[in-house]
């Protein structure tokens, strides 16, 4: 028996029942001969799964591939690893370059070439460059592309293979149930050889949809993942995943075609790259966004889209009941899968993800507090025809200005806490460059381009960001001070492995929010406790059931702690890491 047809035997047990949960039975087999073609060169050697991808010592960075760009004739991609490598390369260990393709709209999420860098930003080696020095996450943009790609010019001559990419709807059809995450029309109308034809758009008239109904899609981008592995990226992002497969009459979000997809994926994957992560972005409610963990046979790691809107609302408040109550009810990741925490990023805060989980006046207070600082309110289109707010956008620094009472001086303490916070919950942290730069809202670039999403997708000039970070006082350089040591801090610690054991704790007061880290072989606890609001609050460490028998100190300050009985005081916003393992 030879090697490859142990391996097609092993392929085919493993992906045959997935495809007939998807297509005919006439579709399977040729399909199931095409894929196997398609990855046999890939083959891992020992396909058995990695159940530790990840360590403590994981911390992601978001960013776009020009979020710092230099006046020179340099190039965006290498001004940026030049900045990574000068003020970062200790503190990061990943990075997800937001699209970096040619694009037509949507800052590059309306991708017009998948096996393309957009020459403006740099090339492929630029990219393998920073992928040797950090574990690199690319997006895959598998929902919809341009509609200047290629396969939507084909579909408008009528020619092969685009002809058959996309999904033609009748404008007469009823699509009042499908969910939707914007404002726009569902159906965009097209000319082409044949006539006038309406196909489906999630997201804009510039984003198409594609149809995984047809196998040749799923061949494609099977086809973009392998390549994109090759690259060097050691993370996949599926982007916008939820929305995948459509069927008339259904809400055509979540379906089970969809998740049948997501653990095909994941089965290619762990054949041809076992140690390689497959994350899934899903802006939706809390419950709907868990499901993408599957059986632990889907994602290998999921954006946690709860915490954003929690956090946000527990420090305006400053009390945490509700962000509590939330993570109460989190489930621990299953074996072999992790959250992946964040606050910010290219997008807006969502707000479908904290459905069901704020009160209804809180709710209110966040969206009357933010415009207040600067913010916009970004709707979508519900099934019924009225519209919902879907998202605040605002940068995560200037959403720290105040409280639901107004501004005050705290803007700076607040925003640390919410990052001390983050890093320190079960999961992976990951960074938006903006939260790490304290980068303001860029008012200016929603005027420029009319999307309330650019107020946080500035683009500093190198010289400039080189100069506020020189600068002791300004707010640039005190966060990303602070936060690199408190990161460099929390890399060192067995009790924050992303699967480490975590537990809710219940002082008395409601201003405090704090929890339980411990490692997975128990040589390490960390009490991690953070006040929420402007006025010094005081605990009773003995509350927390600190074993008497061990020396506990704060890893933030530093602080010895000699008496567990004795009162901890915590200034405003103030965090403790407390531990009984230096």
């Amino acid at each position: 028996m030879t090697k490859s047809y142990m391996q097609f035997e092993y392929f085919c047990l493993r992906i045959k029942p997935l495809l007939e949960k998807l297509y005919s039975k006439e579709v399977q087999e040729k399909l199931l001969d095409k894929l196997f073609f398609l990855i046999q060169d890939y083959f891992a050697d020992c396909p058995e799964e990695n159940l530790n991808k990840w360590s403590e010592d994981n911390i992601q960075l978001i960013t776009y591939g020009d979020s710092i760009y230099s006046n020179t004739t340099e190039k965006p991609l290498v001004t940026l690893e030049r900045f990574f490598e000068q003020y970062l390369q200790d503190t990061i260990t990943g990075i997800h370059i937001l699209p970096f393709f040619p694009y037509s709209s949507d800052d590059g999420f309306a991708v017009i070439d998948y096996l393309t860098v957009n020459p403006e930003l740099g090339d492929w080696e630029d990219i393998k460059r920073i992928a040797e020095h950090f574990n690199l996450m690319i997006d895959l943009v598998l929902n919809h592309v341009s509609s200047k790609h290629a396969w939507f010019e084909q579909f408008k001559q009528g020619k092969k293979p685009g002809c058959d990419y996309f999904i033609e709807v009748d404008p007469t059809e009823d699509l009042s149930q499908v969910v939707r995450p914007r404002s726009s029309p569902l159906l965009v109308k097209v000319d082409t050889l044949d006539g006038e034809k309406y196909v489906w758009a999630t997201f804009s008239n510039d984003q198409i949809d594609l149809n995984f109904a047809n196998p040749d899609v799923l061949i494609e981008l099977i086809g973009i993942i392998l390549f994109y592995v090759e690259i060097g990226s050691k993370y996949i992002r599926l982007d916008a995943v939820g929305f995948l497969w459509k069927s008339l009459g259904t809400p055509c979000i979540h379906l089970p075609e969809t998740h049948v997809v997501v653990r095909l994926l994941r089965e290619i994957l762990q054949m041809v790259a076992p140690s390689v992560s497959l994350i899934t972005e899903t802006n939706v409610p809390n419950r709907e966004n868990l499901s993408y963990f599957g059986n632990r046979n889907e994602a290998h790691s999921i954006y946690n889209f709860s915490l954003p809107p929690l956090l946000l609302n527990a420090l305006m408040q400053g009390k945490s009941d509700h962000l509590k109550t939330w993570m109460m009810r989190m489930p621990p990741a299953p074996v072999g899968c992790a959250y992946l925490n964040f606050t910010a990023s290219h997008d807006g805060i969502g707000l479908r993800p904290a459905e069901g989980l704020l009160a209804e006046d809180e709710y209110q207070q966040l969206l009357e507090m933010m415009p207040k600082f600067g913010g916009k309110i970004s709707m979508r289109q519900k099934p019924d025809g009225t519209e919902s707010p879907y998202e605040i956008n605002i940068s995560w620094f200037d959403a720290m200005k105040g409280t639901v009472k107004g501004k005050d001086r705290w803007q700076i303490e607040r925003f640390i806490c919410s990052q001390t916070i983050m890093m320190a919950l079960e999961g992976i942290p990951a960074f938006y460059i903006h939260s790490l730069l304290a980068t303001p809202n860029d008012t200016e670039g929603v005027v420029k381009t009319g999307s309330n999403r650019a107020i946080n997708r500035y683009k500093w000039d190198y010289e400039h960001l080189v100069t506020r970070l020189q600068d002791p006082h300004s707010s640039q350089s005190i966060v990303l001070k602070e936060l690199s040591r408190r990161i460099k801090i929390r890399r060192r610690q067995s009790a924050f492995h992303p699967n480490a054991t975590q537990y809710i704790l219940h002082p008395l007061n409601r201003s405090l929010f704090a929890f339980w880290r411990q490692s997975i072989y128990r040589e390490q606890s960390i009490f991690c406790i953070h006040n929420l609001s402007r006025r010094t609050q005081k605990l009773r460490l003995s509350d927390l059931n600190l074993a008497i028998t061990d020396r506990w100190c704060d890893l933030l300050s530093g602080q010895g702690i000699e008496d567990i009985y004795a009162k901890f005081t915590l200034k405003p916003y103030q965090c403790a890491w407390i531990t009984n393992k230096l």
